[in-house]
């Protein structure tokens, strides 16, 4: 199997580290080698976070090339656009239909794009998801990123079973339970 590369960005608190440990988790179970690498912006909340997972038989080194990502999941959309370049050609983006603004834009330096989603479109294939009106919808705002993780284990290797056995193994026991529910829900989406 040739190497599979797979970001994860988003801005920091939305749970980008917990998301990439359960996808290096699922390829350790299916017997992959795997290299996870974490890039921090600003490591405060509302900094731009990026993880590179890569899965296969012999993975070299962590760094997802420009043009090689086979999948991002982007929890913010200005994200999915700021790394939209990193995609293949038949690659895949999973958006979650968030906006935070960065600093940038807080402090009246940048403007925050429109129609984000419909421009990405136009060049890429994106699966976009208001997950955060699902979890909400859950009673759990915090369990927004288990959705998007559902939403994009349709675009991946592994079996339904093996996800939920990961996610149970790698997110806190307390949370196991609203985990679940959330990635049932994105998976069903």
């Amino acid at each position: 199997m040739a190497t599979k590369n797979i970001m994860i960005v988003g801005v920091g608190g939305q749970g980008t580290l917990l998301t990439s440990r359960i996808l290096g988790g699922l390829a350790l179970v299916g017997g992959y080698d795997v290299k996870l690498s974490e890039v921090h912006g600003m490591a405060q909340r509302g900094g731009s976070v990026v993880t590179y997972v890569r899965y296969g038989e012999n993975v070299a080194e962590p760094i997802v090339e420009e043009g090689q990502a086979d999948v991002i999941i982007a929890f913010e959309k200005l994200e999915a656009m700021r790394y939209a370049h990193f995609l293949k050609k038949d690659g895949v983006i999973i958006a979650n239909d968030q906006r935070i603004d960065p600093i940038t834009v807080v402090t009246g330096q940048a403007e925050y794009p429109d129609h984000i989603l419909e421009t990405l479109s136009e060049k890429h294939k994106v699966i976009s998801i208001d997950a955060m009106a699902e979890a909400k919808k859950l009673g759990n705002p915090k369990v927004f990123n288990t959705i998007i993780i559902g939403v994009a284990a349709k675009h991946m290797d592994f079996d339904h079973d093996k996800w939920v056995e990961v996610i149970k193994a790698t997110v806190p026991p307390k949370t196991v339970e609203m985990n679940l529910k959330a990635f049932e829900v994105g998976y069903a989406l």
